[in-house]
């Protein structure tokens, strides 16, 4: 438990279990009860998307809000949902911003692969209700917003009103706001015309400001006026300093080098869990791992490949160039050519997709393929592969390779990011301190992820070595706590450093 119980209210664009495009996701769904269980009082605020009715939660209606926009005041209604959080905890408060015109649609941000042509309008109202619920929560509530934690560019702006033109509101005085990137190269970019669509100044229209090349930049907004901004991962946080990782925006994250930290993200460990999930045919605990070899050949079954001892890699990906499965598809047929099996789970670009399926048409013994995607059987990859295989260019933080880790599947992982951070590769030093967890694909070429996975094939075939990887993996803190941890001490110390600044 913390010792400043604190007032947070997050903000994001997506959670689970009320509405998903991506890890982001994830983590806004988990976090905040990892901060509830620390003793803070929460509220989570998310935009009324139409899948939000049909998420099997109930809401109650709370307040009506008059919300300004460059059309005037539009009445909005703000429901609750309560998400239980411990023995006796008080939970955490997911408040809800509806606005049938902006949200209630098929989509969260597109709809058939097209974004929606007025996401500025829409999220710049979610930004601008967000201040209201500030102001209603001090008024009405009693209850004072210690910190505003943002994610990504669909909430940037609140920190932009705050520091601009509700600097001198006394009803939204005093918070502090942590912004957290979770991937940089989405960065809410909008045509320069619609800047007035944002309610904010012209003379915020400069390259100090949001203006970006003649567009409009929303998380650069955001970066140059949170108190602080955070990534998914400490080496994420370095590369983006970078033109390689940074997409333009290395110089704008350079000026706030001081005040920018890489924490990890966790996973739920209750939900990804082998002793308990029920995706999987077989049970299994780093003690006891026969129900592994259940899995594995419930795996090979559900991709009718043949059962063999032979190691079998699973991928679970979206099919991009970023996620690095180009390099994949050019080297399944060396793969094939090599005593393993290799499923893999995904959809994206239709070239990567047809490629992989002519692959597996040819190699229909060694290779199995699934375009879509698919929650459990996600589970059963991870539990039935022996290796996981990530080379992603770049990866902000990654959850895949902490399930993977969980599941005793060694991850064979792009050095990069997240993926850096999580994984311990297999080197004289660290198989000595039986540290080392998985393996490092040093360079983003074809060549290098193909010379990696032929060591990791080798190195399956000592078992006493390979049980060493697996059990270091499974014995891994892959929990949330820790994260919690260090989010709890940046908004300590923000507060902190807030009331000094005012005495």
């Amino acid at each position: 438990m913390t010792q400043h119980p604190l007032n947070l209210l997050i903000v994001s664009s997506e959670a689970v279990p009320y509405a998903k495009t991506g890890g982001l996701a994830d983590v806004a769904g988990a976090l905040p009860l990892e901060m509830a269980k620390l003793g803070h009082d929460v509220i989570l605020l998310l935009p009324h998307y139409r899948c939000l009715s049909e998420s099997g939660r109930s809401f109650r209606s709370v307040c009506q809000l008059r919300v300004p926009t460059p059309q005037g005041l539009v009445e909005t209604l703000i429901e609750e949902d309560l998400i239980p959080v411990g023995e006796g905890g008080r939970g955490v408060r997911v408040w809800t911003v509806r606005n049938e015109t902006f949200f209630d649609r098929p989509g969260l941000y597109q709809e058939r692969g097209i974004d929606y042509p007025d996401n500025l309008d829409r999220f710049s109202f979610f930004c601008r209700a967000t201040i209201e619920v500030i102001a209603h929560l001090r008024t009405a509530c009693r209850w004072t917003t210690h910190i505003l934690h943002l994610h990504d560019w669909q909430t940037a702006l609140c920190a932009v009103y705050l520091k601009t033109i509700d600097r001198d509101r006394l009803d939204v005085q005093g918070v502090r706001t942590v912004l957290t990137l979770h991937n940089v190269g989405y960065q809410g970019l909008f045509p320069g015309e619609q800047f007035e669509n944002m309610g904010l100044p012209p003379s915020l229209f400069t390259p100090a400001g949001l203006e970006y090349y003649a567009s409009v930049n929303v998380l650069k907004g955001g970066i140059v006026f949170a108190d602080y901004v955070t990534t998914v991962s400490p080496t994420y946080a370095r590369e983006i300093l970078t033109p390689e990782f940074g997409f333009g925006l290395e110089g704008v994250l350079g000026n706030r080098a001081d005040r920018l930290l890489g924490i990890l993200n966790g996973i739920d460990i209750d939900r990804w869990n082998p002793e308990t999930d029920s995706y999987l045919p077989a049970n299994y605990s780093v003690i006891d791992r026969t129900g592994k070899q259940v899995c594995k050949q419930g795996l090979q079954r559900e991709f009718q490949l043949p059962k063999a001892s032979a190691p079998l890699l699973g991928v679970i990906a979206r099919l991009t160039s970023q996620k690095g499965l180009d390099l994949v598809a050019t080297i399944i047929p060396q793969l094939m050519a090599m005593d393993l099996q290799l499923v893999i789970l995904g959809t994206g670009e239709p070239e990567i997709e047809a490629n992989l399926k002519a692959l597996q048409a040819r190699h229909p013994l060694r290779m199995g393929l699934r375009i879509g995607f698919d929650e459990g059987l996600a589970h059963r990859i991870e539990g039935g592969a022996d290796m996981f295989v990530m080379p992603s260019r770049y990866e902000p933080c990654g959850l895949s390779q902490l399930y993977s880790l969980r599941y005793g599947t060694v991850p064979v992982v792009r050095k990069t990011g997240g993926l850096a951070d999580t994984v311990v590769p297999l080197t004289a030093r660290a198989r000595q301190a039986e540290r080392a967890t998985g393996f490092h694909v040093e360079e983003d070429t074809a060549a290098a992820l193909l010379a990696e996975l032929r060591r990791a094939v080798a190195v399956y075939q000592d078992r006493p070595m390979w049980d060493q990887l697996v059990e270091a993996g499974m014995h891994t803190d892959v929990s949330w706590a820790r994260s919690a941890n260090a989010y709890d001490r940046l908004f300590v110390s923000l507060v902190r450093e807030g009331k000094s600044h005012v005495s």
